[in-house]
């Protein structure tokens, strides 16, 4: 039976280790926290931290796919600085590595179209460390013989995060910067993308995840208002708000661009559940409303 190793249990890791333990793989999670690792054992995962790895014998499981959803910091990518030779010794065993990085590396493209073979433009350390680490990982594919896709994923949304939730906690903001566009996807298409790669293993390769339909910020919130029945937010102009908003908000108005899913579609065969925030946040609502109020 395949195994799945997830270094970092995130948001994105934990809906397809969800999927895949349903279909009876082995599933483990790297964490960094014994409490983190007691969350997921209430939830019937297995965690560990990367220190304690080796003890797990799962670098030892056959046909074992790697998931590597951990960010990287300001000295490279977490995993590959303690496990890069371990992770090539096992490379015999090693039959797929999926790297989660963002749609972010593109930049700024003043709402215009961005492809895979985009030339990345990242404008913070953050998505700068983002390009070096898919490149890392790319180059250890190449050096063990293990296929690696880079997923680059837009704003990602799903139960629990997003604009419903927000608005019924009352911190979501309407905020309108003129050309301000993105796109985004939702956490059960981003599993759905993951398990076609990991079912038809095509060679090294970048691949942009993303719905249908870029649209700008404050519409999204005014639907998800309607949803509701209640009344958006104020509109607030970007330029007389900029100086309240957090490091990441500011630096995520910087940018604008529309980014295209072909590959996801063409190559993987995917057909997305959610292809438009207006089904996604429809279906986020009807979970809302069966766990009762807020």
């Amino acid at each position: 039976m395949p195994a799945l190793l997830c270094f970092g249990m995130g948001f994105c890791a934990e809906a397809l280790a969800e999927r895949r333990r349903a279909a009876g793989w082995r599933i483990l999670g790297t964490v960094r926290s014994d409490t983190r690792i007691r969350e997921l054992a209430g939830r019937g995962f297995d965690a560990c931290t990367l220190d304690t790895l080796e003890t797990s014998g799962m670098l030892r499981e056959p046909d074992l796919h790697l998931l590597i959803s951990a960010p990287p910091s300001e000295t490279g990518d977490p995993v590959l600085a303690v496990l890069a030779d371990r992770l090539r010794a096992a490379c015999q065993t090693i039959a797929w590595a999926g790297y989660l990085s963002t749609t972010g590396v593109y930049g700024d493209h003043q709402g215009g179209w961005v492809y895979e073979d985009t030339p990345v433009q990242p404008l913070s350390d953050r998505t700068r460390r983002r390009v070096e680490a898919e490149q890392a990982w790319l180059a250890w594919g190449r050096a063990a013989n293990v296929p690696v896709n880079v997923f680059r994923l837009a704003g990602i949304y799903g139960p629990g995060r997003n604009q419903l939730v927000s608005l019924r906690e009352g911190t979501a903001r309407r905020i309108m910067k003129p050309g301000q566009v993105f796109s985004r996807i939702h956490v059960d298409d981003i599993a759905s993308v993951l398990e076609a790669a990991m079912e038809r293993k095509p060679p090294s390769r970048i691949f942009n995840v993303c719905d249908d339909e870029p649209a700008p910020p404050q519409e999204v919130v005014a639907y998800a208002a309607g949803l509701l029945g209640i009344a958006p937010p104020p509109l607030e102009e970007y330029e007389a708000v900029r100086a309240t908003l957090s490091p990441m908000a500011a630096g995520f108005y910087q940018e604008s661009k529309r980014v295209r899913n072909d590959r996801i579609r063409l190559e993987l065969g995917v057909r997305l559940a959610w292809p438009t925030y207006r089904e996604g946040l429809s279906g986020l609502l009807r979970t809302l409303d069966n766990a009762g109020p807020a």
